[in-house]
Order: structure tokens, then sequence, then C-alpha cells
């Protein structure tokens, strides 16, 4: 993206980021999801980071949070309440950390300190000798608001400290460096020694945390709204800021909120981990997540972020990730703030259930039973752990519904964390000049030679005068053909037969068939039975090139499957393929581009593909292929005694060979049979190209 689009692109990311955190943060509204708004606000760090002179002090990435409300008195804090940044992959932690050991002194960094993520209030708790006396929201980090009142009717905040056990552990930090077992993950205790000048002064303390409400008590307070018959929660952040916000103490009084803190402002820690421990200590309950990792001990800190992942969903409190801290508090503070954050921390985002990006296209797919459905082609884009980039929009009437344009920006989801889903378009993000998806002429203009009709009553078109029995008959009459798997017996009548009788509903269905099921059969006997069903078994590990022409992907046939299955080489990759992997490849124009993705964006092919998969269908890899006629191409003419032309061509495409239909100033030699076709060979002679015989041909590929 050049710098005056990504300037306009910067611009609207920045209006809806604003609208979503002013919703969000200080009406206590909820317009999109936290996920999609951490997805663009994650474009445009990424957009600003690329064209540092684009980035403006209003800027959601310099800010933290919106403007406190008017109806509570406003507090400044004392030391500015900050924001993390947000990072997604292993490989930005590891930037993180690089970044930071070259600025720190000796260019190590010795420990790492974890937490998990609350999802809740951001709020910081006063203390003045040991009493509770003030409690303070975030706000936009430099001023908050006062809402001690409300605060104080939470029960898991102490009112008075536990102070005399936590100036025993604050004078006796000493050395620790056992190994401890925490709920089955192992985590060490960072050793240290306070000097014995340093007093400790607990005349003012101030601790920091989120407000939450744990998911058992948010879904009872959802039942209680049922059974009044009001309307239910949206979350339990949203609830439990609501309930901060409230004028009256009465309303947080009545609703179970719990404080989790997160951080000892005062008094001074040497660790992040031994203020923790104080937190504690001082009647403080946290999470009970946190971890010290050594420096060396990098790949057991990614394997906790994984294992947490897991199992977080278990967890009492919504989490969606884990604070990264350098724990060494010291060297924390030395590497300081950039902009709204600081250098020491990170947030490591967990897989994400909705996020944001752009539509690309919109293919129309023909499914077996005749049904033309749309899918939706984007920019990839990382959605609960998995990188999506399609997703189906059902029937026209979804389409005109969500008013889906291509280049539209979207927020998509997985539907039961499988099926990803298109829930809204981001209006204010939508390029000038889009117009509205027209289904019927989409059709036309993607398959001229069909014609479609939807049926009165349903919301799905489908091709015109055919039904889906016949579309499985031929589906399968070509996956089973010469070109593609060439299942002996498996011809147009035996196939008839099997449909008919209720044994085959879809090409998964051939391999489960039993011999007793066919030799029932008016058609078949206990040897045809037999022969038929171990030539289906026998398919199972095909030639990739022959399985991708199998599938019978309309404008790909043996050539140009066989030009897939070397350029992808496996049948996963190609599965992944993007519309612009597939335009990099010289035969492959847009049309045959468009229909390849529309086949591998179908919920049915892919539901096919996983149950082939399982019941032990496996098409080879062709990564280590060798291919002695790369580069080169055939044509076949006439007939030849020693096999037929179909194999003939298929013996030169596995040696790596094109095989074309009509002589060209690109043919390398032309393949001459007997009674060969007379126009070929006279343009063959006009363009100087060569001709080979039979055995000429059987000495190319290595036959004797």
């Amino acid at each position: 993206m050049d710098k005056e689009k990504a300037a306009e692109r910067i611009l609207k990311l920045r209006d809806i980021i604003n609208d979503y955190r002013y919703h969000y943060h200080v009406l206590d509204e909820s317009i999109m999801s936290e996920a999609a708004a951490d997805s663009l606000k994650h474009e445009l760090s990424l957009l600003e980071e690329k064209y540092p002179d684009l980035i403006t002090p209003d800027s959601p990435t310099q800010r933290v949070a919106g403007k406190p409300l008017d109806k509570f008195t406003k507090i400044k804090h004392e030391k500015r309440m900050i924001s993390l940044a947000d990072v997604f992959s292993r490989e930005e932690v590891l930037d993180w950390v690089t970044r930071n050991e070259k600025l720190v002194p000796g260019g190590k960094i010795e420990e790492f300190f974890t937490d998990i993520k609350m999802d809740g209030l951001a709020c910081s708790l006063k203390y003045r000798d040991g009493v509770f006396y003030q409690a303070v929201t975030r706000g936009d980090g430099l001023v908050g608001e006062d809402v001690t009142l409300n605060v104080k009717t939470i029960q898991n905040i102490p009112l008075k400290l536990s102070l005399e056990k936590s100036e025993a552990l604050f004078s006796g930090i000493s050395e620790r460096g056992s190994a401890r077992i925490s709920a089955g993950r192992p985590w060490r205790r960072a050793g240290r020694t306070r000097p014995e000048n340093e007093a400790s002064d607990f005349s003012e303390v101030e601790v920091r945390g989120e407000i939450v409400l744990f998911k058992k008590d948010f879904d009872e307070l959802n039942r209680m709204q049922r059974k009044k018959g009001e309307a239910e929660f949206a979350n339990p952040r949203n609830l439990a800021a609501g309930s901060i916000r409230q004028l009256d103490p009465k309303v947080a009084a009545s609703r179970p909120l719990k404080f989790i803190a997160y951080d000892l402002v005062t008094p001074d820690m040497p660790t992040w981990h031994e203020a923790y421990e104080m937190l504690r200590s001082l009647g403080f309950q946290t999470s009970n997540e946190d971890r010290v990792f050594g420096a060396s001990e990098k790949k057991q800190l990614f394997e906790y972020i994984d294992a947490l992942d897991d199992y977080r969903k278990g967890l009492k409190f919504n989490t969606d990730g884990m604070v990264i801290k350098i724990n060494d508090r010291k060297v924390y503070d030395a590497l300081g703030i950039v902009g709204k954050t600081p250098r020491g921390a990170v947030a490591f985002k967990f897989p994400a259930e909705e996020s944001t990006t752009k539509v690309r296209d919109i293919v129309i797919s023909i499914g077996r039973t005749g049904a033309a459905t749309p899918v939706a082609l984007f920019d990839p884009v990382r959605v609960a752990g998995t990188t999506v980039r399609h997703a189906t929009l059902h029937n026209a009437d979804e389409i005109k519904r969500l008013d889906l344009r291509i280049g539209d920006t979207v927020i998509i989801y997985k539907a039961g964390d499988i099926i990803p889903q298109v829930k809204e378009v981001l209006m204010k993000l939508r390029p000038e000049g889009t117009e509205p998806f027209d289904y019927e002429e989409a059709l036309k203009k993607q398959y001229p030679e069909l014609k479609f009709e939807r049926p009165k009553g349903e919301v799905v078109y489908r091709v015109r005068g055919e039904s889906s029995d016949l579309i499985l008959k031929r589906s399968i009459e070509y996956y089973a053909s010469k070109p593609a798997l060439n299942i002996e017996g498996l011809g147009e009548k035996n196939v008839v037969a099997l449909i008919d009788a209720g044994l085959v509903k879809s090409i998964a269905d051939l391999y489960r068939l039993k011999e007793f099921e066919v030799a029932n059969l008016e058609r078949f006997g206990d040897l045809s039975a037999r022969n038929l069903v171990t030539a289906i078994a026998a398919s199972k590990k095909p030639a990739l090139n022959k399985f991708i022409t199998a599938l019978g992907i309309r404008h790909v046939g043996a050539q140009t499957a066989t030009t897939l299955a070397r350029k992808f080489k496996t049948l996963e990759a190609l599965i992944n393929a993007t519309e612009d992997d597939l335009l990099e490849i010289p035969d492959i124009g847009e049309v045959v581009a468009e229909s390849i993705m529309a086949w591998f964006s179908d919920e049915d092919n892919l539901k096919l593909l996983d149950e082939l998969k399982s019941l032990g269908v496996q098409p080879q890899d062709e990564s280590g292929a060798a291919l002695p006629l790369e580069g080169k191409s055939y044509i076949v003419t006439g007939t030849l005694n020693s096999m037929g032309r179909e194999e003939a061509e298929d013996k030169l495409r596995a040696l790596g060979a094109t095989v074309t239909s009509s002589v060209t100033k690109n043919t390398t030699a032309l393949i001459v049979g007997e009674k060969p076709g007379k126009a070929k060979t006279e343009k063959a002679a006009k363009l100087g190209i060569d001709t080979m015989t039979e055995a000429e041909f059987l000495n190319l590929i290595g036959v004797k």
C-alpha cells in the first residue's frame, strides 16, 4: 500500500476506532467485539509503523482509553496508568525481546514475568496507613474517576491491609532459587536480596487491578434477568464497568464484583514476582496464573502460552491474552515509555475469535446438488488460531442483508470455532465507488453456458434442468474415468446402479462399499463385486495431479491439474493457496483462479475432502518427483501401438512435460502415431517443429 492510500486508510481506521472506544470505555456500550477492535488497532499500528510521519497526537495508538464521565469527580493519577502494546505471534514477542536487549546494559534480560490478561475495568486503589480511602478508574491514563463508594462494596477488596505479615515479608525477601510446581506447570521464584538499609514504608500504598465478574456469577445474573422477563446483559466486562459507574452504590453492592490485583505501585518492589507475593500477603486476590521464566526458557514460555490458550476457557474469569514483562522492575522502569505504552511489557493476545479483513472478491461455487453458493475471498487473516482466506455467504439474500460489496472491510468470526462467517460490514471503511453485488449478473459472468433458476419459496439459485442425482452420477463417472483415478469397473451403468440403489450418495461413499452390498445388485455377482471394491480401494493413494483432476473443478483439466500439483506439491498447500498464488502460474488466468478458489471455498467440498481423508484417501505429494522433461511441451497425434493416447500423455506429464492439443511455436515436438491428424502435421512442418516416431517417444519416456 503506497503512502497516499495508507493515509486515507489511517484516517478511516482512526475514526472507527475512536467511535468504538467512546462507546466501549465511556458509555459502556459495545458496538463491536473487542477482538475485532484489536484487529483494527493492530492494522493501524502497523501502518503508522511503516509511515511514522503520519502519526498524530490524536491517534488511538497514542492514547489509553476514552474521557472520564462527568458524573464522577475527576482525579489525577500520581503515576500514569498505562496500556500495553499488543502482539499476536511468537515472532513479535521475540522481536520485542531483541529490541529491549539492545537497550539493556550488558544486552541481557535475566527473567520474564507473565500473568493472564484480565478482561475487566482497570482501577487503582489507595490506602493510607493500611486503610482504604480511594478508588479511581483508569480514565484516559492521566485522569480517572473517583468511584470509591461503589468499589468499597466489592467484598474481596480489603478495607484494611494485613501490614504485620507484609512488613515481615517486605524486610525478609531473600534468596528463593528453588523450583516449585504450581497446578502442574513449572515456574521459578526470583532470587533477590534487599539491601539492609532499605526500609519498608506502608504509609501510602497504591494497588492496581481489574474489576471483573466471574463467568458463573454473570450466568446467574442473566438467569435472574430471564426469570424477571428483563433483557440479558451483553458480557461480563461491560456489566462490571457499568456497575462501577452507577451513581447509586447499591447497584454495585447488588452484583458479585471481584477485584483482581496486578500491580503494587507503592511500596516499590525489586521484581514483578515479589510485587505479586506482596499483593497476596496484603490480602489481595490475584489471578494465580503468574509465572517467572528465565532468559533461556523462551521455549517453556511459549509452551505455557499454548497451554494457557487451551485451558483458559475453563478459568472462572474471561481473558483474551497473557501479559509478558521484564521481571526486574528497575530495568523495566529504566526502559521507559514510548507514546502510551511501556517498552518493558507486551500483551500477547490469544487467537481472536473475531477479526477484520477486506473482501477481495465474491465467487460462486456450484455444489454437487447444483446449488450456487456465493463465497467471499479475503485478505488472509488469523481467526481462532487458523488462517482464514474465504467464507461462505450462503445465498443472495444474505449478501443483500449484509449489503456486502467487493472492497468492503468486514468482521469475521468462526461459527462453532470451525466455519468462518461474515458478521458485519464496517460501512465507515467502505471505499468510494463500490457497487452492490449483482448476483444474477455474477452467475452469467462466471457460468455463461449454464442457466439458473430460484425455485419459489427457496433462497438458493440452482442449475436449471439438473437434478442432484444426475450431477452426482456425472461427478462419480468423471472421478473414476481414465483422465482421473481410472477405477476399473466404475463405468456409467455401474455408477447409475449404485446410486439408484441408494448405496452411494457421495464420492466418499465409494470407499464405504461392501462386497455383499454390491453383489446383491442386478448387474453384479460375487466376483465382479469383489473386483470393483478392490479397484476402488486401490485408488486410495493416487498421484496428486490425478486426484486434482478427479475433483472435477471447473476449467481444471488434466494439464492444469498437473501444473497445480507441481506448483503446490501437496493438496493442503493447494487448498490454502490465495488468488495471487494461483495467478503467479503462467497458464492460469483470472477465470481459472476464481474457479479453483470457489471450489476450495465451498463447505460441501471441504467436508468431502475431510471425509475422503478419514477413509484413507491420501493423494501423494509431488515434492520428491523427478521431472526430466520439465519446461518441454508435446502433442500426441494418431494411434500408438504400445499404449493409448491418454496413457502416453499421462507418462509425459509424470516426467514434467506439458501436453497440449494444438501446435504452437512453443511446442517441443509432435509425437506421431498411425493415421496422424493432417492439420497438426502440416502446422508442425510449417513452424519447423520436430516430429517423433513412437519408438523415439518410448525411448524418451524410458520404455524399452
